[in-house]
């Protein structure tokens, strides 16, 4: 999907065009081959530059072609087709090409959508460079808002597991901590380009946004950090949880050993006295009840001798 927008500087707010005009941010979304030709000859930006980005395992830099700067960094992302929240990252590329503005993403983001609804205080389209913090600002934000989200996910399930283990809330524990693995390897990407991004002399730097790159810095940095602390408690608590499975495991196994034992002595006796032998008792009518006594007085010190072992 191609949109593209512009801010008069008298509105201060955004406005849809139907073409591509000179001073227009040009936001792309999963992109047909169509909309990138038609974006690629209006504002001279290669094709292989605005494909960069539309690949999910591309990794997050800055490049430079033919004056035009590309900067690709991962987002988060939340995939709620499945049973439960799957969180994972995407790239998502910005270009300042002269007098052009591109995004591009393989699919709607949040993080560029408060830019179009309005959200986002102070935005100016026609400043780029603040235009291009905001954006890196906003995006630690979603962040840091989605490892909140799996942390409150992380211990719901956790609850639900001393309940009861089952597959279901494993398996959204084994998913939980992938998607952390995930955050924490895009965010450090993430540092890497931002830290480059403020010695870079081809995009010009302003004093007026010193301060927006400031908390852009302390976010990021501050979502590196509750992804690391959370990506350790996972990974302990599914050690933990692995323990836990085994140890109930044997539980069970041992109480139904337990059980077999205690069912052998009356299944022994029984058979012994079911054989087609002459036994003692077989002529007397309280025959049954001297067998059921015999169990009794046999199985009962046994059972006595296992609760005291603590096989139950």
């Amino acid at each position: 999907m191609l949109n593209v927008y512009t801010m008069p500087s008298q509105s201060r707010e955004l406005r849809a065009l139907d073409k591509i005009e000179k001073g227009a941010w040009i936001n792309l979304e999963n992109p047909s081959d169509k909309e990138l030709e038609e974006v690629a000859a209006v504002t001279g930006v290669s094709e292989d530059l605005l494909k960069a980005a539309l690949d999910e395992e591309e990794r997050a830099r800055i490049e430079t072609d033919d004056g035009n700067t590309l900067i690709i960094v991962d987002i988060p992302v939340i995939d709620d087709s499945a049973d439960w929240y799957v969180y994972s990252t995407l790239p998502m590329g910005i270009i300042t090409a002269g007098d052009y503005f591109i995004t591009v993403c393989l699919r709607e983001t949040t993080v560029l959508g408060d830019f179009i609804k309005g959200r986002v205080r102070n935005f100016d389209a026609n400043k780029r460079t603040r235009f291009i913090y905001q954006i890196l600002y906003l995006n630690a934000i979603k962040f840091l808002h989605c490892l909140k989200q799996i942390d409150k996910t992380s211990m719901r399930v956790q609850q639900t597991l001393h309940r009861s283990m089952k597959n279901k809330e494993l398996i959204q524990l084994l998913d939980l901590e992938k998607a952390l693995v995930y955050f924490s390897t895009s965010l450090n990407s993430n540092q890497i380009v931002i830290d480059r991004l403020r010695a870079m002399s081809s995009i010009k730097h302003y004093e007026d946004d010193d301060d927006i790159l400031d908390d852009v810095i302390v976010e990021n940095k501050q979502a590196i950090e509750m992804a690391t602390i959370y990506r350790d408690i996972m990974s302990g608590t599914m050690d933990a949880f692995a323990s836990v499975i085994s140890n109930n495991q044997n539980t069970v196994m041992k109480f139904l050993a337990a059980i077999t034992i205690i069912l052998t002595i009356p299944t022994i006796i029984a058979s012994i006295w079911g054989m087609n032998v002459g036994v003692p008792f077989a002529g007397t009518i309280w025959g049954f009840w001297a067998v059921i006594g015999i169990i009794v007085a046999v199985t009962v010190p046994v059972l006595i001798i296992m609760i005291k072992k603590r096989m139950f």
